[in-house]
């Protein structure tokens, strides 16, 4: 694909452009070791459940331990690690994206709300981070994020 058309789907869907990069690597010690010690730091700031603030929800905490809960529970190392790489533009895209998500309710769980927020790392790779919403209490977590299909 060619940068200009890359830059010009970018326009049209609403995507955020992140200042990170991808990590590099493809270990999973390797990978792992640089975005746990990422939320790590986050971790420390806090002393109950890690979290950081989104600027598309008003500065609401988004809570971060479904992410690493979920990433476990993964049997393919190769897509654990293809994950674990984008966790510094993920932090990036939620702690500063004010463009709109696609929003829909949990076909499972009606008392949830899943939002999607669509980015690019500053090596323009397209990827997907994906927010639940308890109806209830309005908790936000973090759920997954994942490499897009082009």
């Amino acid at each position: 694909m060619h940068f200009i058309q890359f830059l010009d789907i970018i326009k049209i869907m609403k995507i955020y452009q992140t200042k990170s990069a991808k990590l590099p690597g493809t270990d999973w010690r390797e990978v792992y070791k640089r975005s746990f010690g990422l939320y790590k730091q986050i971790k420390r700031k806090t002393k109950r459940q890690p979290y950081i603030r989104s600027a598309y929800f008003q500065k609401d905490k988004i809570f971060l331990e479904i992410f690493w809960h979920h990433l476990h529970e993964k049997q393919n190392f190769r897509d654990k690690v293809r994950r674990l790489k984008l966790f510094p533009a993920v932090i990036e895209l939620i702690q500063n994206s004010r463009i709109e998500p696609s929003c829909i309710e949990n076909p499972n769980k009606p008392k949830e709300l899943l939002y999607r927020f669509t980015g690019v790392t500053s090596d323009k790779e397209l990827f997907v981070v994906q927010i639940k919403k308890e109806k209830k209490n309005n908790k936000k977590w973090l759920i997954s994020a994942f490499p897009a299909k082009r």
